[in-house]
């Protein structure tokens, strides 16, 4: 028989409360959901907070997963199908583009993009999308595809920390309700685009691609040199990243 350990076995039901929750958690709702006291729920959370298994919004006096709890689960998404199933997608996306492109699948961590493939035309376009690289997600268009998606509680939580607005090249929202008008245009036109607000001279196309729930939703994005593409040739880059996001939508219940 297995030997239990309460320690492990409660911070194994922090996280996992965290995982499952739709945004930051007070601590006292963990103790009270999980049936741990209170001051046992805080010990932990400091332990996984040092660690950034976790992160502490001081201002909403909330919890919400960390950016190592994230590179634990990436480790996982490296073997997932999601990964596996876009690649070739990503490869086509680029190979149909009428003009050199990055395609790229990214998810938000936070107030983060974080890319997680990337797949380009054989004309070298350069940008900064690199696999594993973090960006403002209120900035690129993938970050704010994801947002989007997400209900208006949960974009102010994350987006309330600390750093989560960031100032590149002068453009792009830099306060809340700011994103929050941007992310109504973006909602009701289809996609999101930035032009200039990560790298001067380049623009970007991206959409939501749902992965089962919300909390696990990605985008699909495409970056190009901005005087490649004028407003129409933008529009149907972002059709196309559509047809993208749905092909991959309907082959991973297949191999989940």
């Amino acid at each position: 028989m297995t030997a239990r350990i309460p320690a492990a076995e409660r911070t194994l039901a922090i996280l996992q409360a965290l995982a499952a929750a739709q945004g930051p958690v007070s601590a006292a709702a963990l103790a009270r959901d999980l049936g741990i006291p209170r001051s046992s729920v805080y010990q932990l959370l400091e332990v996984l907070r040092e660690s950034g298994f976790v992160a502490h919004l001081a201002d909403e006096r909330r919890w919400r997963l960390g950016l190592t709890a994230f590179e634990v689960g990436s480790a996982f998404l490296r073997r997932d199908p999601i990964e596996r199933v876009a690649q070739p997608l990503l490869r086509s996306l680029v190979d149909s583009a009428p003009i050199p492109v990055v395609a790229h699948l990214g998810v938000v961590e936070g107030h983060e993009t974080v890319y997680l493939l990337k797949e380009q035309s054989e004309r070298l376009v350069t940008t900064v999308t690199d696999v594993g690289l973090r960006l403002p997600a209120a900035l690129t268009a993938s970050g704010r595809a994801v947002l989007a998606c997400l209900p208006r509680a949960q974009v102010r939580a994350q987006m309330s920390a600390r750093g989560a607005f960031v100032n590149r090249t002068g453009l792009g929202p830099q306060t809340l309700a700011a994103l929050n008008e941007l992310l109504g245009q973006e909602r009701r036109r289809g996609f999101a685009e930035e032009d200039g607000f990560i790298t001067e001279g380049f623009a970007s196309v991206a959409v939501a691609v749902s992965t089962g729930s919300p909390s696990s939703t990605a985008a699909v994005g495409l970056t190009f040199r901005a005087t490649d593409a004028d407003s129409v040739r933008r529009s149907r880059l972002a059709v196309a990243a559509r047809r993208c996001a749905n092909d991959l939508e309907h082959r991973l219940p297949a191999t989940g």
